[in-house]
């Protein structure tokens, strides 16, 4: 698994970082994130998915929590309201 890990995690830097390739430690951040939120055809589920049980929230969701967002914070329903407004 960690020969065809670094296969892709190669190939996802190849394509974020500049063409000095001097960048790559600063883009190295969103080529893992990439890897961990896109689904894969055999499990049909996200790496994350696969190790927490749960989807993982990306931070233009954090804007607008999500139910499990406001459960685990302790929203009621007319803050989670008055939050998506």
């Amino acid at each position: 698994f960690a020969e065809a890990f670094n296969k892709t995690l190669c190939n996802l830097l190849k394509k974020v970082v500049a063409k000095s390739k001097r960048d790559w430690h600063e883009r190295i951040g969103e080529a893992l994130w990439a890897f961990r939120t896109t689904v894969r055809t055999p499990t049909q589920a996200t790496p994350y998915a696969l190790v927490y049980g749960v989807e993982a929230v990306l931070p233009l969701e954090q804007q607008i929590p999500s139910l499990r967002i406001v459960i685990q914070e302790g929203l009621t329903e007319k803050e989670n309201a008055q939050i998506r407004l």
